[in-house]
């Protein structure tokens, strides 16, 4: 990645050599990672829809696997924004609409149930990983009830009360 960010640099800006460990956790990490892979399913449903409607054997549905792709993306970019927790509970309940529609896709009149059901399954898999995800953020980002925020240690100067009185005289 710092060769990345180095291109973009403008010339009298410091160059990056390496970067530090990583503030996220893994739960963070891993809400990062489902919201890019809900963009990218979200951009497939979008412009692939009738093939995957045909694929399910929801004929006529590609509409429908357009309307989930947008939820899809929307719901990558909450999780990639600073309200993950909101991204992960939209991707949880638009995973329940999944399921429903891949349910009735299940019937004996479709001779494609086997990829209705393979997507069943995959679909399941995700809803767990994006249950759990959601939980460990939901939980590493609430505090404590009743316990209000201590902010008596701070001071507002980057070096602290003693640096600026030190500079002020």
């Amino acid at each position: 990645m710092p060769i990345l960010s180095n291109l973009t640099r403008p010339k009298g800006d410091p160059k990056i050599l390496t970067t530090g460990p990583t503030v996220q956790s893994g739960a963070e990490r891993l809400a990062k990672g489902l919201g890019w892979f809900s963009i990218g399913l979200g951009l497939t449903e979008l412009f692939a829809a009738r093939r995957l409607a045909r694929g399910l054997g929801l004929y006529g549905h590609a509409p429908l696997i357009r309307a989930f792709g947008l939820r899809e993306i929307w719901s990558g970019m909450m999780t990639l924004s600073v309200d993950k927790d909101k991204g992960l509970q939209s991707r949880v309940v638009g995973d329940g609409l999944d399921i429903a529609v891949l349910v009735s896709a299940l019937g004996h009149g479709n001779y494609r149930r086997g990829n209705a059901a393979a997507a069943l399954a995959m679909v399941v898999g995700i809803t767990v990983l994006d249950v759990l995800v959601a939980k460990a953020v939901t939980a590493e980002r609430s505090r404590p009830t009743g316990k209000p925020r201590d902010y008596r240690d701070r001071t507002g100067f980057p070096g602290g009360i003693e640096a600026v009185r030190a500079l002020s005289r």
